[in-house]
């Protein structure tokens, strides 16, 4: 993906990258091998109002399409369908209740708010790799105004997005971080992202020279 080559390129300019970081790594690495799986997903029937549960025990009532927006949402109201069996009671008439353990609140909000705007709009794929590092050229202005946020939160973002297996955010949110990277050198995407490099001079210069690909991409 777009975001493979610039996330290699900041791993490799320090030997102990933060756990965040390492993850966010490792999310983009996995968005490659799904794009080439292309396993279509099975379809759920709209489940009326279902609400969503923060790690922090804060709820949110969305609507079913918003919250179907998330392939792990869909799946688990799928679970707790079969589970259910013929009581008689239709999907549409029940509050179901999907717990998050791994998304704030803060984050889980931010979410919503994404996934209320994309509800029903086709998303247009970001072109890979990054075509510019200014993202009002690269997505829509709501888009690109979404994601101007801290690194913590972004960061945040990006692990809710895969955790809840939602691609277009997931796309977008990698997207931002890819621009803040494109263009960059090493020196300037360690003080970007206050990464402390502890490589010896001949160990940077291997790195480097083992790496040069991402530098010409």
């Amino acid at each position: 993906t777009f975001l493979s080559a610039g996330l290699a390129l900041q791993s490799d300019t320090t030997r102990r990258p933060s756990k965040r970081k390492e993850e966010v790594c490792s999310i983009s690495l996995k968005m490659s091998e799904a794009e080439l799986g292309g396993a279509e997903k099975a379809n759920t029937a709209d489940p009326g109002n279902v609400t969503l549960v923060s790690s922090q025990g804060d709820s949110f009532q969305v609507e079913g399409n918003v919250a179907l927006m998330s392939d792990l949402v869909k799946t688990m109201i799928g679970g707790i369908e079969d589970e259910g069996g013929s009581s008689g009671s239709s999907a549409g008439s029940r509050n179901q209740e999907i717990p998050l353990p791994n998304v704030k609140t803060e984050v889980l909000v931010k979410v919503i708010e994404y996934c209320k705007h994309h509800v029903g709009k086709p998303v247009t794929p970001i072109q890979k790799p990054l075509v510019d590092s200014d993202m009002t050229r690269v997505v829509s202005p709501w888009d690109a105004n979404f994601v101007d946020l801290e690194q913590e939160t972004l960061f945040e973002l990006i692990l809710a997005a895969n955790y809840m297996d939602i691609k277009p955010l997931l796309d977008l949110t990698c997207a931002k971080v890819a621009s803040m990277i494109k263009g960059k050198t090493p020196e300037q995407i360690r003080k970007a992202f206050n990464i402390v490099n502890d490589f010896s001079p001949e160990e940077e210069a291997k790195v480097r020279e083992e790496n040069k690909w991402c530098e010409e991409s």
